[in-house]
């Protein structure tokens, strides 16, 4: 991904939930993305399910795919 100061910080909520840690994320009510989790909610075993609101961080080299940071 890029660098950290280039990275894009959105809000958004997961509407599906895909195999191997990925989720479809619906951002500002307008675009999926499809995201994964990040290394430290993998480590520390945070669950998520449909409807959880997630904070992403997207690459502004490709907006369809991104990193779930946070769990709101």
């Amino acid at each position: 991904m890029a660098k950290d100061s280039d990275l894009l910080e959105l809000e958004g909520e997961i509407v599906k939930v895909l195999p191997n840690n990925t989720f479809r994320v619906l951002v500002q009510d307008k675009y999926e993305i499809t995201c994964y989790t990040s290394g430290k909610m993998r480590q520390f075993k945070i669950k998520m399910i449909v409807g959880d609101k997630v904070r992403v961080e997207v690459s502004p080299y490709d907006l369809s795919k991104g990193r779930i940071t946070f769990r709101l």
